[in-house]
């Protein structure tokens, strides 16, 4: 665990990091895309931090990859890449920079380094984990392979190295339908998302989905009532859910897709008012682009992703720590499944 007093010293050693209404003004570029979320004050407190991470990130060659949960200071300060699991697992392949930081949970790290072995790949917070990760083992996997012979296994990329060098292919819940549809087999196993795997069965009905038991500690908590009672107050408002969500969740919105499909059908759609029903930095950081948009209702923190801040970004660029090492044996049975993901969604996405 990091000591946050040590640490501020350390880094109120080297960085000016007080508050600055002349920094802040002197980047209004940047604050220009989260005027609409983050008020001036707190920009006064985080443009220090974003100047410093941004300096630092030309010395040591860095690059930032941060998750669509990111809160809207380090999705528009500081990221060089933003996206969902996929995209990010995309761009991780195609890194020039000598060091990755992960601005997002530990399993996403670990897929950046699976990708690129050479590279110095960072996490602010080892703690940042992830309740999906956490559910399933290389011996669950194991397990369902026993209870299902010759069926092979779709894993969501929300797990560890170990589990991924377990498993056949990888998915993504942008990307999840199609790689089930596409095994050559009547009968798949997808884990440890029992709710995406559901809603995916209801999609791909030629297919037999069993599934593991596991599910996000986000979506999970959503009730398919919830989403009755807002819709009665506000009949106006277009309900937007993510898969990880129960069915019945699901079934009760507009419209459902992962958190860059979200993204693209409200800038599609543009509907006068939207609820997201999934992570609450979502909203906050597609807002400012989409102005006639009023996003409203209900929704979930993950403290994971929320244990990445500013100032653990700029510590770990500064002292370098907080590298994830994968056993080399593990990531290379890890790399199989998540190349295969990658390319087979590239080559029905042409």
């Amino acid at each position: 665990m990091l000591d946050q007093t040590a640490l501020r010293a350390e880094l109120a050693n080297h960085y000016d990091l007080l508050p600055s209404p002349e920094v802040a003004e002197a980047h209004a570029d940047i604050y220009a895309g989260m005027k609409r979320v983050v008020s001036p004050p707190d920009w006064a407190i985080f443009a220090p931090y974003v100047a410093a991470i941004n300096r630092l990130k030309k010395e040591r060659n860095a690059v930032i990859l941060a998750h669509n949960y990111m809160t809207p200071e380090i999705y528009h300060g500081i990221a060089d890449v933003v996206g969902d699991s996929l995209q990010l697992a995309i761009e991780a392949t195609r890194v020039e920079a000598d060091v990755i930081v992960q601005c997002g949970v530990h399993f996403m790290a670990e897929t950046s380094k699976i990708l690129n072995p050479a590279k110095t790949v960072l996490i602010p917070d080892a703690e940042a984990g992830c309740s999906l990760a956490e559910s399933i083992t290389a011996e669950g996997i194991a397990e369902m392979r026993a209870r299902y012979p010759g069926a092979p296994v779709v894993s969501y990329v929300n797990t560890t190295a170990e589990v991924k060098a377990a498993s056949d292919i990888c998915c993504t819940s942008s990307n999840a339908a199609q790689i089930v549809a596409a095994q050559d087999s009547d009968t798949v196993i997808m884990t440890p998302d029992k709710y995406l795997a559901q809603n995916v069965a209801r999609q791909v009905p030629n297919k037999n989905v069993v599934w593991w038991d596991g599910s996000c500690i986000v979506h999970e908590r959503f009730t398919a009532q919830d989403l009755r009672d807002f819709r009665d107050l506000n009949p106006d408002t277009r309900i937007i859910a993510h898969p990880e969500c129960p069915p019945d969740v699901v079934d009760e919105a507009d419209f459902s897709g992962s958190t860059s499909g979200i993204i693209s059908y409200v800038e599609r759609e543009r509907p006068s008012k939207a609820m997201l029903v999934t992570e609450c930095s979502m909203a906050s950081n597609i807002s400012d682009n989409l102005p006639d948009v009023e996003f409203v209702g209900p929704c979930n923190m993950c403290p994971y992703m929320k244990k990445i801040t500013l100032e653990k970004v700029l510590w770990s660029l500064h002292s370098m720590q907080g590298a994830v090492e994968v056993d080399p044996v593990v990531a290379e049975k890890a790399h199989i499944s998540v190349q295969r993901m990658i390319d087979l969604s590239q080559r029905l996405a042409g």
